[in-house]
């Protein structure tokens, strides 16, 4: 694999994920309800949020929460346990697709937040689904280089007006199969925020070692799946044969160095039932390995693979080897290896 596709940390340590999640629960049957008229109207059987994707329910943020809140309390609880002091943080990086404006950046919100030193550079990375770990990969170069001591990666996302306005459109007369089809993965998403905390290895030698991990780009597919809070527009076989291809092809050249296929644990994108089994397939590994959390949670875009994460960490042991993989829309992969 070219010698850019390929990341190698020596003193990076991941010390702490955290999540918070919406108390509203929105179940499929509780989308599918709204869409009744429509379901009706194209002769499409109730049930398909489960059936095809697999995603029972989702949370969104009830009265009183917002992204932004919740993902400073998120980062809030990761500097906490990870025992590092918001004055000592030198980096922020925001990694949420739900914006709120254009300028400025959600990340400065963030900082003031958390209290942040004003010397602690912010700035916010989008790249699809995949921004968490490109997130962890800027930060773990700046702590690698000496730059600063710790980063802190967040991610907020909130799915309402994009449900909302989804669903509104698809109830119109002219919405035919196909152009239902085309937004079924809107309705798939969920909100929730989190946080990761990463430090110099040799100042937490208990700490989780990022040892690096690959990307490979396909941008020729990248008008597959477009998004804005007015809508997701996804052709949804396309985009699956082309994610699939690339991770494989990413994959595939990777093994003779990684080995990944002997890891503990995969952490990977949560999207679908479907998704899911055809990553599965495709690269060979084990399914036991490979938690889920889109059933519960939907897909929460960028955060899902810290969330998932933070979900697993207690039933991780010192030295497994976790392998966080994610595909973003465009489209790109990654795959990044940590020592627990």
């Amino acid at each position: 694999m070219n010698g850019n596709a390929v990341s190698r940390y020596s003193n990076v340590a991941l010390l702490s994920v955290a999540s918070v999640l919406p108390s509203r629960v929105t179940t499929s049957e509780d989308i599918e309800s709204r869409l009744g008229s429509a379901l009706s109207r194209l002769r499409l059987r109730p049930g398909m949020l489960r059936r095809v994707a697999g995603v029972l329910e989702r949370r969104n943020w009830a009265d009183g929460e917002t992204a932004d809140s919740a993902t400073i309390a998120a980062g809030e609880r990761a500097l906490a346990e990870a025992g590092v002091d918001a004055s000592q943080v030198g980096l922020l990086i925001n990694t949420s697709v739900t914006r709120k404006h254009l300028e400025p950046s959600v990340a400065v919100a963030l900082h003031h937040g958390l209290g942040l030193p004003s010397s602690a550079i912010n700035f916010d990375v989008a790249n699809a689904c995949l921004g968490f770990i490109n997130g962890m990969s800027l930060a773990s170069g700046m702590i690698e280089s000496g730059q600063i001591d710790y980063a802190i990666v967040v991610n907020g996302e909130d799915a309402d007006d994009i449900q909302t306005n989804t669903i509104d459109r698809l109830l119109r007369d002219d919405i035919d199969r196909d152009g239902f089809m085309s937004e079924f993965a809107s309705l798939t998403l969920g909100s929730g925020s989190a946080a990761a905390v990463l430090g110099r290895a040799d100042h937490h030698p208990d700490g989780h070692r990022l040892l690096g991990g690959v990307t490979r780009a396909g941008t020729q597919y990248h008008g597959l799946c477009v998004g804005s809070v007015e809508g997701m527009f996804t052709d949804a076989k396309a985009l699956l044969e082309g994610g699939l291809d690339l991770v494989v092809s990413a994959w595939r050249e990777a093994q003779p160095e990684w080995k990944w296929k002997a890891a503990d644990r995969f952490i990977t994108h949560q999207v679908s039932a479907v998704h899911t089994r055809s990553i599965i397939g495709a690269t060979g590994i084990d399914r036991k390995r490979v938690p889920t959390t889109f059933p519960r949670y939907g897909n929460v875009g960028p955060a899902s693979i810290p969330i998932t994460l933070a979900e697993e960490q207690a039933s991780l042991h010192r030295g497994d080897r976790v392998v966080l993989m994610g595909v973003g829309s465009g489209l790109n992969t990654a795959m990044m290896e940590l020592a627990w």
